[in-house]
């Protein structure tokens, strides 16, 4: 088996693109409880690369794949909407369906290149996780998701070395969070 955890950001100043020192903060604990991971890839905006960071991993990869929704997504579904709603948008076969598809392969590039039990920690955006889990999940049902990921929450993928055969959501709980 192979994995993929897919993580969100943590925080930022705003309107600024790196990290708030409570972002900082947040990364090291989640980082502290993760891992390890064969492999670590960010989108090319710096609030991703530094979460890598900070948690404590090294950077293998910066993909612009990562860093942006596709053209027309956010008029088929909200970037924050959740799991669910991007399932449901892709049943549209518009620009959501497209874009989780390109994701997907994205994911099963990076699996396909792990080692057999290896693991890769991929950290983008909102709406970017949601939609690669859909991608790489078409068959579940998101009802139990919840909502959209938070501040470095994301998903754990499984991959038996051909395809994606499950995952499971990670939240942090509120303790973690302050």
């Amino acid at each position: 088996m192979r994995y993929i955890e897919v993580r969100r950001h943590t925080m930022r100043v705003k309107p600024g693109q790196h990290l708030s020192q409570s972002g900082v903060d947040l990364a090291r604990r989640i980082g502290a409880t993760i891992g390890p991971f064969n492999r670590v890839v960010t989108s090319t905006i710096p609030r991703a690369y530094e979460t890598a960071v900070a948690m404590g991993f090294a950077v293998d990869q910066q993909l612009p794949e990562l860093s942006s929704l596709a053209d027309g997504v956010e008029d088929e579904v909200n970037w924050d909407a959740g799991f669910a709603a991007f399932a449901l948008a892709a049943q549209k076969n518009g620009a959501v369906k497209r874009y989780i598809q390109v994701q997907a392969a994205l994911l099963n590039r990076i699996a396909h290149a792990l080692p057999d039990g290896g693991a890769a920690l991929v950290i983008s955006h909102g709406g970017i996780v949601e939609a690669q889990v859909v991608g790489c999940l078409p068959y579940v049902d998101f009802a139990g998701w919840g909502r959209g990921c938070d501040y470095c929450e994301g998903a754990r993928l499984h991959f038996d070395g051909e395809q994606f055969i499950g995952g499971e959501v990670l939240r942090i709980r509120e303790e973690n969070k302050s």
